[in-house]
């Protein structure tokens, strides 16, 4: 995003002669929050547009004048996306297949196809496009920190064919032994675990607070209820505990791509 929705929002508070820390606390965010906004470092929401539209009683003036996002993501998880790029720390867990920032190009395409009803070529194109930019969070060395939890049907779901999987596996792998994101891995002999009802992205700020979002089959909802965080995080905490630790869970995974034909 450039710096126009910015300035026209510090043109909006000045007018209501308003600090960043009295915008901050009529719209309930964080003055740093308003600060990164006004300054172009940070994409609002569709909910901070709303919230800034109505402490500065603009209609909906701020909202219609958010930059359009032309990345192809299900309604239900833009939220989600623009506070992944946020995000400090992500602590996710798979359930059925791999996480979204630590998939394959050939690996996305094989998920995209199993749509219902089809997408066409081109829809699913542009799909792929908006999973691999959201993958560019990796690009950085340091930020955010990564953390995954995947049941090990994540591993043994023959998504795409052998080759495709052998890759994506690796990928992980490389990822995780580059030190730029740890996996862990619940293996089938666990037996049930506090989160097998679904996947689960937690998110953590440097100045807002920790966020959750968990998705089912076309649903997904971002949580933000302190209690309610709290207690995923206890369920995640939880199962990270019975999961393999990380170099046996790298040996998992490596001895798998083997099984789908990897080759060193």
């Amino acid at each position: 995003m450039g710096s126009a929705y910015g300035d026209w929002l510090r043109e909006q508070r000045e007018s209501a002669r308003l600090t960043q820390q009295q915008l901050a606390d009529a719209a309930v965010m964080t003055r740093s929050h308003i600060a990164h906004i006004e300054a172009g470092r940070r994409i609002p929401s569709k909910e901070d547009a709303r919230r800034l539209d109505q402490a500065l009683n603009t209609g909906n003036v701020l909202s219609s004048f958010l930059p359009k996002d032309d990345a192809a993501v299900a309604d239900y998880f833009e939220a989600a996306r623009h506070l992944e790029r946020q995000a400090t720390m992500i602590r996710e867990f798979a359930l059925g297949y791999v996480p979204g920032i630590l998939q394959t190009e050939r690996y996305t395409r094989a998920v995209m196809r199993t749509a219902f009803p089809p997408w066409s070529e081109a829809e699913r194109d542009r799909l792929v496009v908006t999973r691999l930019e959201r993958a560019k969070i990796l690009a950085d060395p340091v930020t955010p920190t990564v953390w995954a939890i995947l049941d090990e049907t994540v591993l043994r779901r023959p998504v795409g064919g052998p080759e495709v999987m052998a890759e994506q596996i690796m990928h992980i792998v490389r990822l995780a032994e580059d030190e730029r994101v740890r996996v862990h891995v619940l293996p089938f002999g666990l037996g049930a675990h506090p989160l097998m009802h679904g996947m689960l992205t937690l998110m953590w700020f440097e100045d807002q607070p920790p966020v959750a979002y968990s998705e089912a089959v076309s649903t997904g909802k971002l949580h933000d209820s302190p209690a309610l965080v709290q207690r995923l995080q206890g369920a995640y905490a939880l199962a990270l505990s019975d999961a393999l630790p990380l170099k046996e869970s790298l040996a998992l995974m490596r001895a798998t791509a083997k099984d789908y034909g990897h080759h060193d």
